[in-house]
């Protein structure tokens, strides 16, 4: 079988069904085959290193040192996490290279079509959906970065109008490459309510910020779907309630007598989720031959602390894994002297520093998005390369 075959042949009949009930088998790539590339827009959710490449700034990340990506990597590599991302376990299913920052690409030299069309990850760690200029402007100072899902989507449309527009070949080139490419719009937001209950906005206030955060997604995606995109993944949030970090600052609320959770803060997060899907089966009703997947990170991520040393082998849902030393920068400079701690095992653990998840924690995500478990429309239909997916699709 050919490798465009990315199922059996007693799966035929199942694809085709899925295709027919959605009515998108004339538009969705992975029909005949896998998606050739992936682009991604995001947060530190997903940057997979375009905040890495401020690491020589007098202010760098704490993604910049290790304990953070040796896991897998053996090596600091820009992940808010000990190893790989939702990202990149999506990206290991079909069968695709891990995703290439935009920083580190764009940094180089100028991209190339064919770089283009690998796909590319616009994804920054401490970026918002709303631009930095407006949050503060609104009183919110604790924006650390301008890389706003605006910024993000102008790299992009940038990088487009450069390889695409001397020519109708090119630009029929690089709507080809959209189309079959799987586009994922998020999780970006999270860090907008962050940066305002960090600096202990009310409730009521901060759920002001929600309809302008989901425009701001929502205005993305249709500059996308212009642009040729057929198929999206846009995440919600994730439940920030069991966040301990979120724990700590809110210490004194009453919490959940079952998990241990903040229900007002996880209502929150709900409460931005509903808006978002809102506003894609609005997004789906103007355009619906475009296929829009929403990714239920919230209910992914609520498995782990429900049942998690039950079914999951996370026996440590509310401590941090990572630890910080009691060093100074120049300490760590001049003498390597590390900043991070580890746990012994984050197989473990589901936080990896007080914000983040671990590696194990990412890919129980990504195994619930790929089986079509918290997605809607389910993600069944989509092409997952055979070689790999039963080994993904194990806990071992």
């Amino acid at each position: 079988m050919d490798s465009w075959s990315c199922f059996n042949v007693n799966r035929w009949s199942m694809v085709i069904l899925i295709l027919i009930n959605l009515g998108l088998s004339s538009v969705v790539p992975g029909v005949l085959g896998c998606f050739p590339s992936i682009f991604n827009f995001g947060d530190s959710l997903s940057d997979t290193g375009n905040l890495f490449h401020t690491c020589a700034s007098d202010d760098p990340s704490r993604s910049c040192f290790s304990p953070y990506g040796d896991t897998f990597f053996h090596r600091p590599t820009g992940r808010f996490s000990d190893g790989r991302l939702i990202l990149d376990f999506i990206a290991e299913s079909l069968g695709l290279p891990l995703l290439q920052p935009y920083l580190g690409v764009e940094g180089k030299r100028n991209i190339s079509i064919e770089e283009f069309g690998n796909g590319l990850n616009f994804a920054v760690g401490g970026a918002t959906a709303l631009d930095a200029s407006f949050l503060r402007e609104k009183g919110v100072f604790l924006v650390p970065t301008n890389y706003s899902l605006k910024v993000q989507f102008q790299w992009f449309n940038d990088t487009y109008s450069s390889l695409c527009t001397s020519s109708s070949a090119a630009t029929a080139k690089c709507r080809e490459i959209l189309s079959s490419s799987l586009v994922l719009v998020g999780e970006i937001g999270g860090n907008d309510y962050n940066y305002l209950f960090f600096q202990r906005y009310s409730l009521e206030e901060v759920k002001f910020f929600v309809p302008l955060v989901v425009q701001t997604i929502s205005s993305t995606i249709t500059e996308l779907i212009k642009l040729g995109a057929k198929t999206l993944i846009v995440p919600g949030d994730i439940p920030i309630g069991c966040n301990p970090l979120y724990l700590k600052i809110y210490e004194n609320s009453v919490r959940n007598s079952e998990n241990g959770c903040l229900d007002w803060l996880n209502q929150f997060s709900e409460y931005h989720n509903k808006q978002l899907q809102e506003e894609l089966e609005r997004i789906r009703a103007r355009h619906p031959y475009v296929r829009i997947m929403y990714a239920d990170y919230y209910n992914s991520a609520m498995h782990f602390f429900s049942n998690a040393s039950e079914h999951f082998g996370l026996t440590n849902t509310m401590e941090i894994c990572l630890g910080l030393k009691n060093v100074t920068f120049n300490e760590h400079i001049k003498h390597g002297v590390p900043f991070f701690t580890s746990c012994d095992d984050p197989s473990k653990y589901v936080n990896w520093d007080g914000l983040h998840l671990t590696e194990a924690a990412h890919k129980l995500i990504a195994m619930d998005l790929l089986q079509g478990s918290n997605t809607s429309p389910q993600t069944k239909g989509l092409c997952i390369s055979k070689n790999v997916a039963t080994k993904f699709l194990r806990l071992d």
